[in-house]
């Protein structure tokens, strides 16, 4: 069930970016205390409403019983249902109850009734731990506590129910049942001090014949706490739960994608190129990390074969002049003094042949390097039919004639102009080498990229060839001084700035094609 879960979860994971992740987790942390702190005084509130729901159903049984008691016969109209109104945050909380004042004798007859009722207002009064009185229709107390003949109809809630509405107030308790000190429950708790007072009147033959005045303390909210644990606990294991989700969608969104990459990077380090696969669940920033770290191994991975491969060819390009030249001065040292001078000048011309190979070599390989690790900036431009014509200066002659076919109004190309002159200058010299006694540069505009076809009239390039011509070090005029970095030089200066050259099949003769990007508008000449 739990692997379903993950495969559910993996094939509909919204990709998040890690700033989600972070903003959402750390507001849903500073919103936990104002949650709980909301929580409580929602939980305290319910709490007093529960005490005057209560206070209001023990009032009207107690006002039913009162008007029976008096013998008014019943209301022709069903009362209508009260709800509990109290608020904590809104309700003003007034001064304790005042003692009665003295009054004037009570209505006889209302007097009677409470009388008759005295039990039921004792019973209620012990079960529900409620102060009760019985009214009559001038607010004097005829029954229910000892203070009775006193008169409440100064208080606010008494002048309201006298007139017909019944009315609840949250009054301070009284000084007895503060113990004369503020307690740490009451700084705590704000219904910890106070007292919920109703007064409900009782109405027979469309008149106020008295009322019934009840109150009594709200549960504490510690003791409501008690009371309620299992479904506090119950809350607190579901805020836990939710505190352990966000920390696996942050271990599989953040630190395990990372540890993953951790320990595939130390794997490149190493020398084992394994490339993982981007986490579904990992966060956009991590998936795009993965992304790159995967460009970024094959890279390695192809620069590692290249210098393994170029390291080896390096090796055997070199070994045959240092042979050659070690082989001469062997000869030299043991039998230079037998050999004639046309002997020691053959000889020596050999070992110097080989020591201006080894020379061509090393510049050839500088210039390699220096091609690979070409930056060229972004506002590159070169006119390259410019750049065509001064190479065909420079080079042709009597024995290579070199033409350049270029329309007009050309778009500047995104390449320095020594890098376009290096490219056509090693082309045409490989002409030169094959015997050619033409080439023909013709530049031309297409599909947004300016193309240069360099074409000659020479053997042209084997077809068994083909394919390693921009190989390291593969010539087929090494007689002649060939090193076979000429095309790969050419290759990487143009790579950097995302140009490629190619060899296109022609009939007669060898044609390369040059691709340029058109260089950016408003970049500087």
């Amino acid at each position: 069930m739990i692997r379903a879960a993950k495969e559910w979860l993996k094939r509909y994971w919204p990709p998040l970016s890690l700033r989600t992740i972070l903003f959402g987790t750390l507001l849903f942390v500073a919103a936990l205390p104002g949650v709980a702190a909301l929580g409580l005084r929602v939980y305290e509130n319910t709490l007093v409403q529960q005490t005057e729901a209560e206070l209001i159903a023990q009032s009207a049984v107690l006002a039913a019983a009162y008007r029976s008691a008096w013998g008014a016969p019943p209301e022709p109209r069903a009362p209508a249902p009260e709800p509990p109104e109290i608020d904590l945050q809104s309700n003003p909380v007034l001064p304790p109850q005042p003692d009665g004042a003295p009054a004037a004798p009570a209505d006889p007859r209302a007097v009677r009734a409470a009388a008759a009722i005295a039990p039921i207002v004792q019973d209620a009064a012990a079960v529900t731990l409620s102060a009760t009185r019985l009214l009559d229709a001038r607010g004097v107390v005829v029954g229910g506590r000892e203070d009775m003949g006193r008169s409440y109809a100064g208080l606010p809630e008494v002048r309201r129910a006298l007139g017909g509405s019944s009315a609840t107030v949250l009054r301070e308790r009284e000084v007895e049942e503060h113990y004369g000190s503020v307690t740490l429950t009451e700084m705590l708790s704000s219904a910890a001090g106070i007292r919920v007072h109703h007064v409900r009147p009782v109405i027979a033959g469309g008149r106020v014949i008295g009322a019934v005045m009840v109150s009594r303390s709200p549960r504490g909210l510690f003791l409501g706490i008690y009371q309620d644990r299992g479904k506090i606990v119950l809350g607190i294991v579901l805020i836990l739960l939710t505190l352990l989700v966000i920390v696996g969608v942050l271990s599989r969104g953040i630190a395990r994608p990372i540890r993953t990459l951790a320990a595939a990077s130390e794997g490149v380090a190493l020398g084992r190129i394994e490339i993982p696969d981007p986490p579904v669940t990992a966060a956009n920033e991590i998936r795009e990390l993965y992304v790159n770290f995967a460009a970024m191994a094959e890279r390695i991975d192809t620069r590692q074969r290249y210098l393994q491969d170029f390291a080896a060819a390096v090796s055997h390009e070199f070994k045959t002049p240092l042979t050659g030249i070690r082989g001469a001065i062997e000869l030299l040292q043991e039998h230079g003094a037998e050999m004639s001078p046309a002997e020691r000048e053959r000889f020596l011309a050999n070992a110097d042949a080989d020591a201006e190979r080894l020379s061509r070599l090393v510049q050839s390989l500088l210039d390699l390097a220096r091609a690979d690790m070409i930056a060229v900036e972004a506002g590159a431009r070169a006119e390259a039919a410019a750049a065509a014509r001064r190479v065909a200066r420079l080079l042709g002659d009597d024995r290579l004639r070199v033409t350049v076919k270029a329309p007009p109004l050309l778009p500047p190309a995104h390449v320095t102009e020594d890098a376009l002159e290096t490219v056509l200058a090693t082309l045409i010299g490989n002409s030169r080498q094959a015997g050619a006694t033409r080439v023909t540069m013709a530049l031309a505009e297409e599909g947004g990229a300016l193309a240069i076809r360099v074409a000659d009239d020479g053997p042209g390039v084997p077809e068994a060839d083909r394919e390693r011509i921009f190989e390291p070090f593969f010539t087929g005029n090494r007689e002649k001084g060939g090193t076979g970095l000429g095309l790969p030089i050419a290759r990487s200066l143009l790579a950097a700035t995302g140009g490629r050259i190619a060899l296109d099949p022609v009939a007669k003769g060898a044609c390369f094609r040059i691709v340029l990007a058109c260089a950016p508008v408003g970049g500087s000449a």
